[in-house]
């Protein structure tokens, strides 16, 4: 018994060892606690449900995502990257995403017709989108969809995402967890590019 304990252990271990950050990390920011509504898009990405009926997510799942999600915008030149949140808990984190990285971002309101009006000043062609929400990100949403660029969006345990092309299950509400989501992006983004980082957890909002 003894020995398979300590089994069990070392499983775990080797498991840590290949996340982006250790699990309770994941867990400190809140990144794995969901809503308490599921719905069927991110059913596959629940772990379980708490007694209070919140669900947790999946780190793996969450880990998974945040590196396939780095692969991919590292395909891009930054300025061909458009980060949007409209909700105020990441507004710092996406900023500081930005800074790091060198991408487009928008905090707080989305610019109407920017990325499909040609006529406009400050017109510009993305050629991938990142949103914090595809809810309340759905103005931006909705005009990548019109030009046909990729989007990557954090979602929630209760959010839609058929008109989302790579998901990041996360809880996408908490100051905590967007801080973390976005370092890790941040992180890897640079490594993957060759850009200095030595920024903190903290300098994305995490208090």
């Amino acid at each position: 018994m003894e020995a398979k304990l300590g089994l069990e252990k070392i499983k775990e271990k080797q498991k840590e060892k290949e996340l982006l950050i250790a699990a309770d990390d994941y867990k400190k920011t809140a990144t794995i606690i969901g809503t308490k509504v599921i719905s069927g898009y991110m059913e596959p990405y629940v772990y379980k449900r708490r007694a209070d009926g919140l669900a947790i997510i999946d780190v793996e799942k969450i880990d998974e995502k945040l590196r396939a999600a780095v692969k991919f915008l590292s395909q891009f030149n930054a300025h061909d990257i458009l980060v949007f949140c409209k909700r105020e808990a990441g507004w710092k984190a996406a900023q500081k995403f930005a800074e790091i990285t060198g991408v487009r971002v928008f905090v707080r309101r989305y610019p109407a017709g920017i990325i499909t009006n040609p006529r406009l000043e400050n017109f510009f062609e993305p050629k991938v989108l990142f949103i914090v929400d595809p809810w309340i990100d759905k103005n931006v949403l909705r005009d990548a969809l019109k030009i046909g660029i990729p989007i990557i969006s954090i979602c929630d345990t209760n959010n839609v995402t058929n008109n989302v092309d790579l998901v990041i299950p996360c809880n996408n509400k908490a100051k905590t967890s967007l801080a973390l989501v976005f370092f890790l992006l941040a992180r890897g983004f640079a490594e993957a590019k060759s850009l200095p980082f030595s920024a903190k957890l903290e300098d994305f909002g995490f208090e």
